[in-house]
């Protein structure tokens, strides 16, 4: 029971210090968001192509998780421009990882796809990223690796809101 008691304070650290529960948020964001930026580069530089930009890569991820997609979608997602969006699409076309083509619902509109080069692309920049993920949760003590895991939840509905 006291274990108990003192590991639920040891994660409330504003409790029992008279420390204003605001500053304590304040702290905590300005050595969270440090740390989950390294965090994002680092694995950013884990990728198959180190010709793409994040946001080439970030497109192929998308159309490999969502399918085919119209300039406006990918634009959306990656909150840009029209314009700016299709010279990302231009790009990895180029480079052949994706395709243009009219949609099947209205001639009109374009719909862009991946290729199976694309597809393969994506699957082993995920593999790397993975790898040296693992790597290094693979070296902490299990009780931080559980630790993670909540922290994982956490993070992801703070992504989502």
């Amino acid at each position: 029971m006291t274990a108990t008691i003192l590991d639920a304070a040891a994660l409330d650290p504003a409790s029992d210090t008279g420390l204003d529960p605001a500053s304590v948020a304040d702290d905590l964001s300005a050595r969270l968001r440090p740390a989950l930026l390294r965090i994002a580069r680092r694995l950013r530089a884990e990728k198959a192509d180190d010709e793409l930009s994040d946001s080439q890569s970030a497109i192929l991820g998308y159309l490999l998780h969502n399918g085919p997609s119209t300039p406006g979608t990918l634009a959306a997602f990656e909150r840009v421009t029209p314009p700016s969006m299709n010279r990302t699409i231009n790009a990895v076309v180029e480079a052949g990882y994706a395709v243009r083509a009219p949609s099947a619902d209205d001639g009109r509109k374009v719909v862009v796809s991946l290729t199976d080069a694309g597809a393969a692309l994506v699957k082993e920049t995920r593999r790397r990223r993975d790898e040296w993920l693992h790597q290094r949760l693979d070296e902490l003590a299990p009780d931080d690796r559980a630790t993670l895991e909540r922290a994982a939840t956490l993070l992801r509905q703070i992504a989502d809101s």
